[in-house]
């Protein structure tokens, strides 16, 4: 029995959910996983430390969260399966792709990366060193990051107050063991092995990851199809029915 806990709902055939790094489920997919769910039987686990999911007692890597993420959907009844990850998340959905190739019949990657780049990781080590201080400074830079300058523009003192706090609420407690594995992520030699049919959807204001680094898995990746959409890193704050419609247009598609 795998120790994540999973969100399984909807009808249809079954989409497994990988949320990010630092975020759950709810944080990262909360806002469609009502349209989703009209189509698909969504599984969604949440990774260790995230959600209700306990922390794991070691360092995370890829290959362990890709076997857990599967056994959730078997456990939940489905021998195969389309796969959405969304930032970290990508990585593992990689993973399961190459892993389990006979149960994957197509993947969606949103804001992925083959490995961070130099700019992206001064952002993610300023994210890890921030989570042993105090909480309201954490929450500010993950709001600074998450959101595209546009979307921040737009939001009066009160209401950028008001997601610094909740965000300040919801850190998981695997936040540091997620940023690690990031940090760790090269997938620049595997991409090219991967067979199933794949959308990569970027996100054009990306103040977290170097917004070119979605095209580039896009390029490594053979045959799959690339969309930008015009928000920052949190897709399901700022475009989520666009998302959402990317998602469902091309997994009904495959």
């Amino acid at each position: 029995m795998t120790g994540l806990s999973t969100v399984v709902k909807g009808s249809g055939p079954a989409l497994l959910l990988v949320h990010g790094a630092g975020g759950s489920v709810q944080a990262n997919y909360g806002p469609i996983l009502g349209t989703l769910t009209q189509h698909f039987t969504v599984v969604a686990p949440d990774l260790p430390g995230s959600g209700g999911s306990p922390k794991a007692s070691g360092a995370l890597d890829l290959e362990t969260l890709a076997d857990e993420v599967v056994d959730a959907a078997v456990e939940a009844g489905h021998e195969s399966f389309f796969v959405s990850g969304y930032s970290m998340g990508c990585a593992v959905a990689v993973a399961v792709a190459l892993r389990h190739p006979e149960r994957v019949r197509g993947l969606v990657l949103s804001t992925p990366f083959a490995k961070v780049d130099a700019a992206t990781r001064t952002r993610i080590d300023r994210w890890k060193a921030l989570l042993d201080g105090p909480r309201p400074a954490l929450a500010r830079y993950i709001l600074s990051l998450m959101c595209s300058k546009q979307y921040l523009a737009r939001l009066s003192p009160a209401q950028a107050e008001g997601f610094a706090e909740l965000i300040g609420a919801s850190v998981p407690t695997g936040s540091s063991a997620h940023i690690d594995l990031i940090l760790k992520i090269d997938l620049s030699e595997v991409l090219p092995q991967v067979t199933q049919p794949t959308l990569v959807i970027g996100a054009a204001g990306d103040q977290l990851l170097s917004p070119e680094l979605g095209k580039e898995v896009s390029d490594l990746i053979p045959g799959s199809k690339y969309a930008d959409l015009p928000c920052g890193h949190a897709i399901a704050l700022e475009s989520a029915m666009p998302w959402a419609r990317l998602i469902t247009d091309y997994l009904t598609s495959v």
